[in-house]
């Protein structure tokens, strides 16, 4: 009885890590990706002292901590959540840490910052 409860478990724990499905259920929703990594609890609707807002960000010139400034594009999304100390924005002190997810995580992460302008 013992075996059979764990190996259940281990199912449960497998489909958990693996997203539960092949694959061909389409997509990663960038919304659901953003708050199963916790992403939301910081970068919220607004500018706080934690973090920068998502809303409005694509597209628009930030400064960073050296006084350069970047456009926020996906070449600056991809470093900023691969490397977040590497470009660290004005007034925001590199608190963010490195989140291991997946290329189509990140894709996906990226495709939803850029939907909300």
């Amino acid at each position: 009885m013992k075996q059979k409860i764990l190996v259940g478990v281990l199912a449960m724990a497998l489909a958990a890590c693996s997203g539960g499905g092949s694959g061909s259920e389409g997509p990663l929703d960038g919304e659901a990706v953003a708050s199963d990594l916790g992403c939301q609890s910081c970068h919220t609707g607004a500018d706080t002292d934690l973090a920068p807002t998502w809303n409005g960000i694509w597209g628009s010139q930030v400064e960073l901590e050296d006084g350069t400034t970047v456009t926020v594009d996906e070449e600056y999304l991809r470093l900023a959540i691969e490397e977040p100390q590497a470009q660290i924005v004005a007034g925001y002190g590199g608190t963010m840490p490195a989140l291991p997810m997946s290329d189509e995580e990140r894709a996906a992460l990226i495709e939803y910052i850029k939907s909300l302008g």
